[in-house]
């Protein structure tokens, strides 16, 4: 059976260490930096190509989040590393782990989420008086779902593309199975 929906990667965050007892006051000097440690603990990097968001901690651990690729994550994160290279401090990059990815996915079909919070009851929490949408929980793979009325859905909480495909795989043959499609 081919898929029916078309998945696409909207965030990914990824984590890595570049040293220790960073200078951030130092690092803040690059173009477009922001600190403010009164406000948030780290150095907070635009990255314009490939496009990115990095946070610098004192403590060398840095997160990236805003890419929609894992290598384009990576290649920030590598840019940062050249950038502060520059100011004289002595970093570099270590292992990129993936922390989450964020995706999302139409199923070409509209649920009812009233029926589908009462079918898989202990799994769900559907308040629609707070949020629109259904949060529904699979243990295999691990991940969360955000489920609309119009079915699409937000997959939060992989780690790699293909968790991403079993997560909605499992939610359109659940629902299948369910009668919605």
């Amino acid at each position: 059976m081919s898929r029916k929906w078309k998945v696409g990667i909207v965030n990914i965050v990824a984590t890595s260490r570049i040293g220790e007892n960073l200078d951030l006051k130092r690092i803040a000097r690059l173009n477009g930096a922001k600190y403010d440690p009164k406000v948030f603990p780290g150095v907070i990097l635009k990255v314009e190509q490939p496009k990115a968001a990095i946070l610098v901690f004192k403590s060398g651990r840095t997160v990236c989040t805003g890419t929609k690729r894992i290598e384009d994550a990576e290649a920030a994160l590598k840019k940062v590393v050249e950038d502060i290279s520059r100011l004289g401090i002595e970093v570099k990059l270590g292992q990129v782990k993936i922390q989450n990815i964020v995706a999302s996915a139409d199923l070409g079909f509209d649920v009812n989420l009233n029926a589908l919070a009462l079918g898989l009851l202990e799994d769900t929490e559907y308040e629609p008086e707070q949020f629109p949408g259904l949060f529904y929980k699979l243990d295999e793979p691990r991940a969360l779902v955000l489920v609309f009325s119009s079915g699409k859905i937000v997959i939060v909480g992989c780690k790699d593309e293909e968790c991403i495909e079993r997560a909605v795989k499992k939610v359109y043959d659940t629902f299948s199975s369910m009668g919605f499609v």
